[in-house]
């Protein structure tokens, strides 16, 4: 088993109030698509959509030493893989819900509204990636990166 599936296993066992399906075959597909010099920091998996009563867009998000990786794959064929390059990245909302709580990323291009995560688990997942797109964003200086 890959290195993806193990940390979001680990991140299952850690905060079980998530609800979300076939993790294994939602990071394989998030392995595939690394590249040989990324480094796998932090994974989880939630749901990707816009309201937490859709339980059927499973993702597994990845946060690597160079960008946000949400993996997911289709039941029967194919599969989808969005990445966030912390260039693209605007700001990151938390709500907390009765049962669950949503992450809502903001990009340049499009907002990513992950659901149905545990309520616990907020708090880790907004400090791994606020960190992450903070030290990366000092790379960027208008739009162009520094050596």
């Amino acid at each position: 088993m890959g290195k993806v599936y193990n940390m979001v296993l680990n991140f299952k066992k850690k905060y079980p109030a998530g609800v979300v399906w076939r993790i294994k075959s939602h990071a394989k597909v998030v392995e595939s698509y690394l590249n040989p010099d990324e480094e796998v920091k932090y994974a989880f998996c939630a749901q990707k959509n816009e309201k937490s009563t859709e339980i059927f867009n499973t993702y597994v998000i990845v946060l690597t030493n160079k960008r946000i990786l949400l993996g997911h794959k289709r039941l029967l064929w194919g599969s989808f893989l969005s990445s966030i390059t912390p260039d693209l990245y605007n700001d990151m909302q938390i709500y907390k819900g009765l049962a669950w709580g949503k992450i809502t990323i903001d990009t340049i291009k499009e907002t990513v509204v992950l659901t149905n995560i545990d309520n616990d688990s907020l708090d880790e997942i907004e400090t791994v990636i606020s960190e992450f797109m903070m030290d990366a964003k000092k790379k960027y200086q208008n739009g162009k990166k520094k050596k």
